[in-house]
């Protein structure tokens, strides 16, 4: 259930919003509107105002604005009110502002769930240097080793772990170069990620350098004796340096009562400790809550949190565009599409995360939404606005019998993205 609601919220959203895009700018301009439905099929909830019958749909997946004389086939009678009448410069702001909408959604969405703060780990924004390599993977077997340096992926710089970790994700199954820095030697490695996963993301088995950070320290407790405080960076422990959270949790317990050598980074400097773990139920205990990697808080205030999503959906943005660009170079499997099936999936699972996982969720499909709008693709917005401009260009009317067979073709796409997506949901179901 939980599943369910969550998805028609946020799909309900997405839609009501880019419609409403359409609907504002064309009454602004005078077109009248007879239709605003948020779903398709028959109408299970009605009511008309001003003229105007807003409506809720059985089919939940979409919604659509009806104009007056919005194609050549409507019963036209060459009235000002009549989208066909208004001048093409008109039609184009109509046919644009449902993509707009969404896109500016997603940035408005973003900013409130970024302006509310979060810890963002610092590792994300570091050099992709191997931190760790799991036994047998397929960065195993090809030679990757901990210290490596990612320079690039087929051809691709890696700046960050987040442009490393993307560049994999998107390959499962699939073949891939890595160019490495190796203690100042370039080494090329040729692997292919395993596609793991119902949504079949790519993993080569490594890790980041994560350093354990403390983030609570318990009153009275062991750590607190020791001097521990709350955002140290744990650098060693009984002598052993670069532990992981969990061999660093794993020395600890193996040790009640027993004093054990501290190094911690406080404020950018090292700084020396010992704690006695107490015993309890025959393991060792500080009490002490130990995160697996560094981060910092960001609180930002609205402003900056506004720059902050203008910017993340910018990123967002040029990975998309390599997304479907992808689809045409065979970059992007067509496997890994997603349809309403997966949607109400994250959906809900985003539910479960809480309120800021879904409107973040919300922000990612609303610009996805947009974005994919406006390709030029008969049928989508951006198909019209693309006839718009080559009537405009070529200053006369494409024919009736030309656009009737432009809008077949984009269709016939559409159909044929539908049953992709479609399908991929059903196979991972089924899987």
């Amino acid at each position: 259930m939980t599943t369910l609601l969550s998805f028609l919220f946020v799909l309900g959203v997405l839609v009501f919003v880019h419609e409403l895009g359409h609907f504002l700018v064309a009454r602004w301009y005078g077109v009248r509107v007879i239709t605003f439905s948020l779903g398709f099929g028959p109408k299970i909830a009605k009511v008309v105002r001003g003229g105007t019958e807003y409506c809720i749909s059985a089919i939940p997946l979409g919604g659509y604005v009806k104009l007056a004389g919005e194609t050549v086939e409507d019963n036209r009678e060459g009235a000002p009110d009549e989208f066909l009448s208004k001048s093409k410069w008109v039609r184009f702001q109509v046919y644009l502002a449902g993509p707009v909408m969404n896109v500016l959604l997603a940035i408005v969405v973003l900013a409130g769930v970024l302006s509310q703060g979060a810890d963002v780990p610092l590792y994300q924004d570091a050099p992709a240097v191997i931190g760790s390599v799991a036994e047998g993977s397929p960065a195993d077997l090809a030679g990757v080793q901990v210290g490596d340096r990612v320079l690039s992926v087929d051809g691709r710089t890696i700046e960050t772990w987040n442009d490393f970790d993307y560049e994999v994700l998107t390959r499962g199954g699939r073949e891939m170069t890595l160019f490495i820095d190796r203690g100042g030697q370039q080494v090329t490695i040729n692997l292919t990620a395993d596609a793991v996963g119902r949504y079949e993301g790519g993993d080569i088995g490594v890790d980041a350098v994560k350093r354990p950070q403390i983030i609570q320290v318990n009153p009275g407790a062991p750590a607190e004796a020791a001097g521990l405080q709350a955002d140290d960076v744990i650098l060693e422990i009984g002598g052993e340096a670069g532990l992981s959270q969990p061999e660093v949790i794993e020395r600890i317990q193996a040790s009640p009562n027993q004093p054990l050598g501290l190094v911690v980074e406080r404020g950018g400097a090292p700084v020396t400790l010992t704690v006695t773990p107490e015993e309890v139920d025959g393991v060792g205990r500080i009490g002490a809550f130990i995160r697996v990697y560094e981060a910092r808080r960001v609180d930002p205030g609205f402003v900056d949190a506004f720059s902050m999503s203008l910017e993340r959906n910018w990123e967002s943005t040029v990975l998309i565009g390599r997304t479907v660009r992808g689809l045409f170079t065979t970059e992007t499997p067509v496997r890994q599409l997603m349809g309403p099936v997966a949607i109400a999936e994250m959906s809900g699972t985003a539910a479960e995360v809480g309120w800021a996982a879904l409107f973040n969720l919300m922000a990612m499909l609303s610009l996805n939404l947009g974005l994919l709008n406006l390709m030029p693709i008969p049928v989508l917005d951006g198909g019209h606005i693309l006839i718009l401009l080559v009537e405009g260009l070529a200053r006369r009317d494409l024919s009736l019998r030309v656009k009737e067979r432009i809008l077949t073709a984009g269709a016939l796409v559409v159909v044929l993205l539908m049953v992709t997506v479609i399908f991929n949901d059903v196979a991972r179901l089924l899987r």
